[in-house]
């Protein structure tokens, strides 16, 4: 034999698979907004912020420090000057002591151009050369050196082609026997008299270097930055690594110095990029040429950078922790009403709201709470017109059944009457009183599980007369389920069923078991015949109210089904198992609820004579 097909009812429907609900209202929650909002919103314009500051003052220290060796170089430029004036005005006085001498071998001349060299220390030597570069008078009277070669020497051509003052570069001076002294040459070209007769020569000033050597070496552009000078036709006058441009390892690019008096400039022609300020001495016309490297600069730069880069990440911290304080303070009483309405939404409807924060969550609580009060009343309203409704139905429903089930039961009566068979007439009788007395049980709706057996009981009996013993039925109960309540008429709608579409057309003897037990504070009851079973289609027909038993009663197996839920909760109900030619098989489930007396238990085992 196959094992028999079980349909279920009622089917429960199932709970929606959440996924990725809950992370995705996570990603959505009013604090995670607000602190992301605010934190994006601020640091993008702290870094706008920060950019523009650090370009302005980037720029503005960049500015500074170009100026700053601007003035650097202004300021030894005027020093320059001033020294460089002041040969020229002592070259002045001795030209003048030289020109107005009555003759070049006066005494009188020899005294004055002493009293000149001692005025200054930094005077090396005064002399008169003529035009052939003989020596003619000259201080200190120190005797030429041979092979000098005056006459090719920078100062002397220079002096010959030009009727003014010329200045030379820095060179050693050889002309006289003694030290070797670096100097800067002063010559021109003059007038003077020698035996009464007047005659072209050069006059000669050295001045030692030394002192336009230390006014160039205390100039400081940065660690590296420093300052050199150039002649007007691009020779070096002073540099404080000389010695490395003569040898070929440094090299500066003077090119573009030589195009402007004033200006400041980038250069790259060295492979580093370089400030470069150039200015022009008017009397001699050197250029002082100042070098400032540009990383030393950027030095400055690069620590505002690093000031600004600490300074956003504070920032940022600052504001991440003000605004998840923000938006906690915000997002706090929201989270609390959120809350609160889960739990109105799981079905506590007796939660009060009491939320405190902003005026808007304040003012919405109160109104949820009025809204939960409406509630509360449209559902009591509804439960108890629902109850009303629904007991004056199932008044109706049992209205119905007394008179046709009295019909039908008297006319088998009346045919057992009249063929004499009195002990059945009687039996028949005492079974129908004992049915419509349970039937009615003074109007009460709940009653003992003993009280509705012996209900199913009595219709059984009544039942066999009129199938003519067709049938056999039995019932068992345990003894400690019969003492708690259920709910009447739960039990006949069942067995008509199984009477009118199981039984009533089986060739064979059919049989229905009534069977009540404890299990678990749950009562089970199942009824349970040997009929023809029923196909899905009239299982789901009966569980939907859509047909009806032969009595034509109307208390159909969805009516029972309903009470028991309504009445017990939507967990417990009806479950069907039925195969065709196998049988069916209901099974009746509810809470076990004792009474406050029990009954009289009866026998276990009450079944069909």
């Amino acid at each position: 034999m196959n094992r028999p097909k079980a349909y279920f009812f009622p089917l429960r429907p199932q709970q929606g698979r959440r996924g990725k609900t809950r992370i995705s209202s996570k990603l959505r929650s009013i604090q995670l907004i607000i602190t992301v909002s605010f934190t994006a919103i601020t640091v993008l314009v702290a870094v706008i912020v920060s950019f523009m500051l650090y370009n302005k003052f980037a720029k503005t220290a960049e500015e500074n420090a170009n100026l700053n060796m601007q003035q650097i170089i202004e300021q030894v430029n005027y020093n320059l000057e001033l020294y460089v004036k002041g040969m020229s005005n002592i070259f002045e006085t001795a030209e003048e002591q030289v020109t107005t001498s009555a003759s070049i071998d006066s005494p009188l001349l020899y005294e004055r151009m002493d009293t000149l060299m001692n005025s200054r220390e930094d005077l090396v030597s005064v002399a008169v050369f003529t035009l052939q570069g003989k020596y003619v008078v000259g201080t200190p009277g120190q005797n030429m050196r041979l092979n000098t070669q005056l006459e090719s020497q920078s100062w002397f051509t220079t002096a010959k082609k030009s009727s003014e003052i010329s200045y030379s570069a820095p060179h050693i001076q050889n002309l006289f026997k003694g030290s070797y002294t670096w100097v800067v040459s002063i010559s021109k070209m003059i007038q003077y008299r020698e035996n009464g007769e007047l005659k072209t020569g050069i006059l000669l000033i050295d001045f030692n270097f030394r002192t336009i050597d230390e006014l160039s070496r205390q100039v400081k552009l940065g660690k590296r930055g420093y300052a050199y000078i150039l002649d007007s036709l691009g020779n070096i006058v002073y540099h404080p690594q000389q010695q490395l441009i003569y040898a070929g390892l440094k090299y500066e690019n003077v090119e573009p110095v030589l195009e402007y008096a004033y200006r400041s400039y980038l250069d790259e022609s060295t492979g580093e990029k370089r400030f470069i300020t150039v200015r022009t001495l008017a009397e001699t016309g050197w250029k002082i040429v100042g070098v400032a490297y540009y990383d030393e600069i950027v030095t400055t730069k690069r620590d505002l950078n690093q000031f600004l880069v600490w300074f956003l990440a504070a920032v940022i911290l600052g504001v991440i922790a003000v605004s998840v304080f923000l938006s906690w303070l915000i997002a706090s009483p929201i989270r609390k009403l959120e809350r609160t309405v889960k739990q109105v939404g799981e079905g506590d409807l007796n939660t009060p709201i009491n939320v405190s924060g902003a005026y808007e969550v304040e003012q919405l609580s109160r109104r949820f709470n009025l809204m939960l009060q409406r509630i509360r009343q449209l559902m009591d309203q509804i439960i108890y017109e629902q109850e009303t409704k629904r007991k004056g139905e199932l008044e109706v429903l049992q209205s119905q059944i007394n008179p046709h089930f009295l019909y039908n039961t008297l006319n088998s009566v009346i045919r057992l009457a009249e063929r004499g068979k009195n002990e059945e007439v009687v039996t028949m009788i005492q079974s129908l009183s004992k049915f419509f007395r349970i039937s009615l049980s003074k109007g009460n709706n709940i009653i003992t599980v003993q009280e509705e057996l012996d209900h199913i009981r009595h219709y059984l009996v009544i039942q066999s007369f009129r199938f003519k013993n067709k049938f056999r039925f039995e019932i068992k109960a345990q003894d400690e389920v019969l003492q708690y309540q259920t709910i009447k008429l739960i039990l006949q709608p069942i067995v008509e069923n199984a009477l009118y579409h199981g039984i009533e057309m089986l060739p064979d003897e059919g049989l229905i078991s009534i069977s009540a037990e404890l299990q678990h504070g749950l009562i089970v009851i199942t009824i349970s015949d040997n009929g023809l079973g029923m196909p899905r289609e009239m299982l789901n027909m009966i569980l939907s109210g859509g047909t009806k038993s032969g009595s034509g009663s109307g208390v159909g197996v969805r009516n029972v089904n309903e009470r028991i839920r309504l009445y017990y909760g939507r967990e417990f109900g009806l479950a069907f198992e039925s195969e065709l030619e196998e049988g069916t098989t209901v099974t009746i489930t509810f809470p076990a609820i004792q009474t406050a007396e029990g009954p009289e238990p009866q026998k276990e085992d009450e079944s069909s004579p």
